[in-house]
């Protein structure tokens, strides 16, 4: 197996949503469970991730970014409780470095804990 389908196959493995963005904020890649979230309309791939938010998330993810490019590697960016386990989630942000330790990305997971912890 190549390394591109080996690393394909991995993201899509992990059960949910990772949105990969570069640096500018375009949407480099989407698993399929963030594909999911977009179902019945065009999800943002090749365009900016930003415009999937309204503005204050635009205010705070490009704030976490700053904090991202400053040497942090992950930064929560919400956490949502709600009565139904399945709403229940973090969000974060991670940095994304190449082998010099240089921001080329960055990633946004969820963490669903209602889904994990029984």
């Amino acid at each position: 197996m190549d390394r591109e389908k080996l690393l394909d196959s991995f993201v899509n493995s992990i059960p949910d949503p990772v949105a990969i963005a570069g640096t500018d904020h375009t949407v480099l890649y989407f698993n399929r469970a963030a594909l999911e979230l977009f179902k019945g309309s065009e999800p943002p791939v090749g365009r900016s991730l930003l415009a999937c938010h309204n503005r204050r998330s635009r205010q705070k993810i490009e704030a976490v970014l700053e904090r991202l490019k400053n040497g942090e590697d992950e930064v929560r960016i919400t956490t949502r409780q709600g009565e139904d386990p399945e709403n229940r989630q973090h969000t974060f942000m991670r940095a994304i470095r190449n082998d010099d330790g240089e921001l080329i990305g960055y990633y946004e997971r969820y963490m669903y804990w209602g889904k994990r912890i029984d």
